[in-house]
């Protein structure tokens, strides 16, 4: 079979027939949700009328249409709305992590990511200046996907470094993306509803691409287009938990309050257009042309990830011969040891632990990206009698957090590249005997 084009090591990786099946159904997960495909189906023009999923706005007596990119998806989600509207959109922008690409009637900015930095900065400077001075009679179409919330960095009072060393504190520290985005709506002028509100009172549609567990709204990308329903005392009690006044040189973090006004969000229409249920159900009906009977664990997987690796292979020692068990979702690192690697990687060592013949593990950041080049990876019994012929002590890596390091010897890690896509993770756990 050739490679398919979304891995990169295809070859190297599939060395049984348990390998090929359970990359065969990450590429169908990721072909589900693939931005382009995703976006020639949700956004149509015929003659005068703009449709969306549900929802049809009359460009008729409407003004400017500017679109407006933020996050992974944004560049290619962009080139689908320049085809539809064609002459009829008059500009805007879009902020990505990376600039893979040009537009014909939008600007891209290159941003950075997972940190921010001075770039995003002033992007985001100057998407607040294109929003603003729009009448009732505009029109803007945001683009709204992970790594929105990194992107769109507008502190006041302090500077993105210390946002950054915020931000690294929580992370290391275990947070929850909700814990995270809360706080950081509560740190920028472009997020928690915002853009919305910079944008008012012109009309909104709000495209999302959701990459966290439980897809809420407000959540995804810090909701630069939702109404935030958190308060300063609450972003306060996460700075207290984790002690983050005392992080570096850090000696306060000055909090702001997000739009609370209806009227910045009584024209506003906010579409979710793709979460991890899709990909979900692609990998369940391609799990099925292998003989598999699938079963759709969760879409909001959260915890430790050394302990959900664990966890994971108990489920499937207690499942079905030709059983495929399916998890979407957000684990989190605490990062005690100096080493590299992601939470993919890591679910997947801790799993290795465990694993026995006739299993497989697999583990993928949907947008090809697991805090490092590689994407994930996959164990199964080849893995341990490969590590064992290298003499690899994979306790020694899980405790030093270094599971790229690990992957990267035996040779199971996944290589995607930037998927140009974006949902949480997705998780795979099969059995054949």
């Amino acid at each position: 079979m050739a490679a398919p084009s979304k891995f990169k090591n295809w070859d190297e990786l599939n060395k049984s027939a348990l390998r090929q099946a359970a990359l065969e159904l990450a590429e169908a997960a990721l072909g589900a949700i693939d931005t382009r495909e995703v976006m020639k189906k949700a956004v149509r023009l015929e003659g005068e009328t703009l449709y969306f999923p549900d929802q049809a706005f009359s460009l008729k007596e409407t003004g400017k249409v500017l679109t407006v990119g933020i996050g992974k998806c944004a560049l290619e989600a962009a080139q689908v709305v320049e085809e539809v509207l064609g002459e009829r959109l008059d500009g805007g922008m879009v902020l990505v992590p990376q600039a893979e690409g040009q537009l014909k009637r939008l600007r891209v900015f290159q941003g950075d990511h997972p940190m921010p930095t001075e770039r995003n900065v002033e992007a985001t400077r100057k998407i607040l200046s294109l929003l603003s001075g729009l009448t009732a009679n505009d029109l803007v179409i945001f683009i709204i996907s992970g790594g929105g919330s990194t992107l769109l960095s507008q502190p006041t009072n302090f500077t993105c470094r210390e946002e950054a060393l915020i931000l690294g504190r929580l992370i290391k520290s275990g947070a929850a993306i909700q814990e995270i985005n809360t706080l950081r709506k509560h740190t920028s002028r472009a997020r928690g509803g915002n853009l919305a509100a910079a944008a008012y009172p012109a009309r909104v549609v709000s495209l999302i691409f959701s990459d966290v567990p439980g897809d809420e709204l407000s959540v995804i990308a810090s909701g630069p287009t939702v109404k935030d329903e958190t308060s300063v005392a609450d972003a306060q009690k996460i700075v207290d938990r984790y002690e983050l006044a005392q992080t570096g040189d850090l000696q306060q973090i000055a909090l702001l309050e997000t739009p609370k006004d209806d009227k910045y969000f009584s024209r506003v229409t906010n579409l979710l257009l793709v979460s991890n249920r899709l990909a979900l159900e692609a990998m369940a009906e391609k799990a099925r042309t292998f003989g598999f009977t699938p079963r759709v664990c969760t879409a909001c997987l959260t915890g430790e990830a050394r302990e959900v690796g664990e966890r994971l292979v108990q489920e499937l020692d207690q499942s079905g011969p030709q059983t495929a068990l399916l998890y979407g979702g957000e684990t989190t690192v605490t990062v005690k040891g100096s080493g590299r690697g992601g939470r993919n990687q890591e679910l997947v060592l801790s799993a290795l632990r465990r694993i026995k013949s006739g299993e497989l593990i697999l583990s993928l950041a949907s947008d090809g990206r697991d805090n490092s080049d590689f994407a994930g990876a996959l164990c199964d019994i080849m893995t341990r009698e490969r590590a064992e012929k290298l003499h690899l002590d994979w306790n020694k890596y899980l405790a030093a957090n270094d599971s790229y390091n690990f992957f990267a010897m035996t040779g199971d890690y996944l290589l995607t590249g930037p998927t140009g896509s974006n949902v949480s993770d997705l998780i795979i756990a099969l059995r054949e005997t």
